[in-house]
């Protein structure tokens, strides 16, 4: 069972996500103040932390530095706070997403069990399907799989979407797509965290150094150039997210969250 520790200092908020979260079969823990939510986290360990960032005592970003000194547990912020400026300070603090309130439970509960997965699984899958591309981590290749035949594919029956893929179909054509070394690292960072969605900063630190935490044209140039190799349109993505004023995402199929 996932255990939860939602945090926020509206009762409301906290009595409906107990509700609904105990229904469908989460352990769940709740706090209203930061300082609550540190003590209750080191007593029982979450797998996951929903979390407001006006709390009365402590700043949010101050309760996800403190988890962070110690945790990996996926940390969702739910906030009333719409400026990107928010939204990027917590996700450079450590945060794996933002939802801004008001909310639907349907989307949050999506955005958990895309987390969840995400820890048990980053890092596992050595193999990605994009449509017909397989992306190869193990061996740092794309390849591009040809049209087969009715009945063929990938081996074990690989969905058309985005997704995790367990083999490639060696009798059938396949090209391989080129990339860069650059385009290469910020392909991997983004699909080694699947519906997580990474500040411009984060980004930036990770693929260019920390020199470069300017240096959003880069970003903005290469990411358009992966999409012109990897997306079927360009002008509307299906896997390489932007999120407005706060990053980028690689979001997998919606089937992945069945």
């Amino acid at each position: 069972m996932t255990r939860v520790l939602v945090v926020d200092d509206e009762p409301q908020i906290l009595r409906a996500l107990r509700i609904n979260l105990r229904v469908r079969e989460y352990q769940v823990d709740v706090a209203a103040t930061g300082t609550e939510a540190l003590q209750m986290a080191a007593r029982h360990p979450p797998d996951l932390v929903i979390l407001d960032l006006g709390l009365p005592d402590l700043d949010g970003v101050e309760v996800i530095q403190g988890l962070r000194g110690w945790t990996k547990a996926p940390i969702i912020v739910l906030s009333g706070r719409a400026d990107s400026m928010d939204k990027v300070e917590a996700l450079d603090a450590g945060a794996d997403d933002y939802i801004t309130k008001p909310f639907g439970v349907e989307e949050l509960l999506a955005r958990m069990r895309a987390a969840v997965r995400r820890t048990g699984t980053a890092g596992g899958q050595p193999r990605i399907r994009l449509g017909d591309l397989i992306v190869d981590l193990a061996a740092k290749r794309v390849i591009r799989q040809a049209p087969v035949p009715a009945g063929g594919g990938l081996a074990g029956g690989g969905r058309a979407g985005g997704g995790p893929a367990d083999a490639v179909d060696q009798s059938a054509q396949a090209d391989d797509i080129h990339l860069t070394p650059t385009e290469w690292h910020l392909l991997e960072v983004l699909l080694r965290n699947p519906g997580k969605l990474l500040s411009r900063n984060q980004l930036l630190t990770e693929v260019w150094g920390p020199g470069y935490a300017d240096a959003t044209g880069n970003l903005r140039l290469y990411m358009a150039q992966l999409r012109r190799k990897l997306e079927p349109d360009p002008a509307r993505p299906r896997w390489l997210i932007t999120e407005p004023g706060m990053g980028y995402r690689y979001q997998p199929s919606p089937d992945e969250d069945a």
